[in-house]
């Protein structure tokens, strides 16, 4: 995993243009988001374990983003362009913009995802823009599908291109040992690279895309 990195990179606007045309051939960055800050959460767990299989599936060097590590004020900027981001708004930003993948790590919370989620996500826009996002969610007896479809509608918005497929640990107590290791290590792997082969895809495809070609404008009035 890579350590933090205050370079910049190219990064699809809202319109569709591209800052500066991408080398397709270099091997896709995936950041992966531990998507809760609560005292006590279980995310790193499984935020750590999909890391590690993610670079032993060696598709892509790989990023681990704790959201906890950023005070990310919860009312939004303005609409002004020139304003200066918060110090640790920029600091994420620069971690996300580098990325051709994403995969957020989220428990579920009321039948939802965290609030401090959803802060990270909204003081964003082009760093999500035309990339793929996949999503590993763990909770209780009933599972762990509602964040998920509640974070793919919003990911939408943002032009990015959320995944079908997922990893859901319902039951997340019982997945892995007091070491943070997966109690079925061979099974949870192939989901993993599951994932992580449909992520390599669309990563390649969509970094090509974003090098080669504008996205086309939106409908308008």
């Amino acid at each position: 995993m890579t350590a933090s990195t205050e370079t910049t990179g190219p990064q699809a606007t809202p319109g569709g243009t591209v800052d500066a045309v991408e080398t397709v051939q270099e091997r896709p960055r995936l950041v992966v988001i531990i998507g809760s800050t609560r005292p006590d959460r279980f995310g790193p767990t499984p935020a750590s374990w999909f890391a590690r299989e993610a670079e032993k599936h060696a598709g892509f060097d790989v990023d681990l983003v704790d959201l906890a590590g950023f005070d990310l004020p919860p009312g939004l900027g303005g609409n002004d362009p020139e304003a200066a981001l918060p110090e640790d708004v920029a600091a994420l930003g620069r971690r996300l913009v580098r990325a051709d993948a994403f995969v957020v790590v989220t428990p579920t919370y009321n039948r939802s995802y965290a609030p401090v989620l959803k802060t990270a996500i909204d003081w964003f826009y082009s760093e999500w823009s035309l990339k793929p996002v996949g999503f590993v969610a763990y909770g209780g007896h009933f599972g762990a599908f509602p964040p998920i479809e509640h974070l793919r509608g919003v990911f939408v918005e943002f032009n990015a291109v959320p995944l079908r497929d997922a990893v859901v640990l319902q039951r997340f107590w019982e997945r892995f040992d007091h070491d943070g290791r997966a109690v079925d290590a061979e099974r949870m792997g192939r989901w993993a690279h599951k994932l992580l082969d449909q992520l390599t895809w669309w990563a390649l495809s969509l970094k090509e895309s974003r090098a080669r070609r504008e996205y086309p404008a939106g409908i308008a009035e």
